[in-house]
């Protein structure tokens, strides 16, 4: 989301803290390692305290140019030696000249919303010993916990994860997630309640809501915003791991309400007040900001993950099986999970419409569906081709394991694949996500594939790979 002014932030209800200066994040916890410390954070047991962790949808696993410091595709939120939380306190309406005088005290967390070029309010905020505050945004600035920036979505079906981090191919020009884009304030004591809030505070311990942002008045007097392009949520309609359904996406805003979507996404007119609705995030629950996807896990839903390790236990019970092309007869493997660029010889593909998997083979393209050379073939990955096996025609895509245990449902069997780019893992993940319409753009939403972004094609968004053993 862009931010208007010098920068967005959000205005926490009393349950909101943040901190002057958050702790710079150590790599966190690699898939599958949850019970690692993050931050050096250790609290007054052995075991610190995990409140969840976030993880960017189209990355499987990690960035395309690696996990570095606060930038990297998943983050686990431990609870802070500390408490680093702060909570609304004192209201002043003042003449807009003045607010650049009452902003200037940068011990002092406040949030300003300009009403006219003559009046503003700010709020003031006070310490809250009973929260930890983590902010999320575009900034590298320190008070950001998770660096997150754009997403790029892949239209085809090649290679194991999305690029877009950190000057990859996928960066956009300009991004549309603001530098302050959300906070989560999650609650010290049991049950450790994890809330989102739209916007966060910046170097200056500010939120700044200009003329053009979306404010109001409360019933209660005081005051509530939105940020330019918005911060997006949906909570699942049932249990994420036991019965996977997807909500309804809402609004949050800067302080913590929820609201009916806007009729675009930066339009200026709020959408309707959901009364029966929180902020609380759940096992499941979606953030998008606007060019970025995340995904809040529970440890409670952590613990029904595959591990990295269990992951190359089924990768290589996949390859234990000999699994062959039935035309070429060779021997297919999964490459490791390390290796997401570069398609191995002995890399199995797949029909995506009929799930018939094959080695590669360079024929069988369909010359009125595909672009072909003047020798009556196409080049590798483009084109559909006619499966040998029962004739059905579309894309033909390497196979890959899905390496993000936390965007799996469950740790059964990889035997599904997702349509068109090929990501393997259980029956249960493929149902479940190709259910889940994800934002893009201004209003358009649309399945995709939660390791790499492509976006979903055919009836169900996924196929039953059939697999022919060895001959002998």
């Amino acid at each position: 989301m862009v931010l208007k002014g010098s920068s967005e932030a959000l205005c926490p209800p009393p349950s909101l803290e943040l901190r002057p200066s958050c702790n710079k994040s150590q790599p966190s916890p690699p898939l599958g390692s949850s019970s690692q410390p993050h931050d050096g954070v250790i609290s007054e047991d052995k075991e610190p305290i995990k409140y969840g962790e976030l993880i960017i949808l189209g990355h499987n696993g990690s960035l395309a140019n690696g996990d570095k410091g606060r930038r990297r595709s998943r983050l686990a939120l431990y609870k802070r030696p500390k408490a680093n939380g702060v909570k609304p306190d004192v209201i002043h309406n003042v003449s807009t000249p003045l607010v650049s005088k009452a902003l200037s005290n940068k011990s002092q967390h406040s949030i300003s919303y300009t009403l006219s070029r003559s009046h503003s309010v700010i709020v003031e905020y006070t310490h809250d010993i009973n929260t930890d505050m983590f902010q999320i945004g575009r900034s590298t600035e320190s008070m950001i916990d998770f660096v997150v920036t754009d997403t790029a979505g892949s239209s085809s079906g090649h290679g194991g994860g999305a690029t877009g981090e950190g000057g990859g191919g996928g960066q956009s020009a300009q991004s549309t997630i603001s530098r302050y884009a959300c906070r989560i304030m999650c609650e010290r004591s049991a049950p450790y309640t994890a809330r989102i809030y739209a916007a966060g505070f910046d170097s200056s311990k500010n939120i700044f809501l200009g003329e053009r942002a979306a404010k109001w008045r409360t019933s209660d007097g005081l005051m509530d915003g939105l940020t330019t392009n918005g911060v997006l949520v949906m909570h699942p309609a049932g249990e994420f791991v036991s019965e996977p359904a997807p909500g309804v996406w809402r609004e949050i805003s800067v302080c913590g309400n929820v609201f009916a979507l806007r009729e675009t996404r930066s339009a200026q007119q709020r959408g309707k007040l959901v009364e029966n609705e929180s902020n609380t995030l759940q096992d499941g629950s979606l953030i998008d900001l606007c060019g970025a996807t995340l995904l809040w896990r529970t440890p409670a839903g952590l613990r029904h993950i595959p591990t990295l390790k269990q992951l190359e236990s089924l990768r290589q019970e996949l390859n234990a099986a000999r699994p062959q092309c039935p035309v070429g007869f060779n021997t297919l493997a999964f490459p490791s999970l390390a290796q997401r660029e570069i398609v191995d010889k002995k890399q199995p593909w797949v029909y995506v419409n009929c799930g018939h998997v094959h080695g590669y083979h360079n024929w069988g393209y369909r010359k009125e569906k595909g672009p072909t050379s003047p020798g009556g073939t196409a080049p590798a990955g483009t084109g559909e081709r006619e499966c040998p096996m029962c004739r059905r025609v579309g894309p033909y895509v390497p196979l890959w394991l899905g390496c993000e245990g936390g965007l799996y449902l469950d740790a059964g069997p990889p035997t599904h694949a997702f349509c068109p780019c090929g990501h393997v893992c259980s029956e249960k993940t493929v149902v479940g996500w190709s259910q889940i319409p994800l934002p893009h753009g201004t209003h358009a939403f649309h399945a995709a594939c939660p390791f790499c972004g492509t976006w979903l094609t055919g009836e169900q968004g996924h196929v039953k790979l059939i697999f022919q053993g060895p001959v002998d």
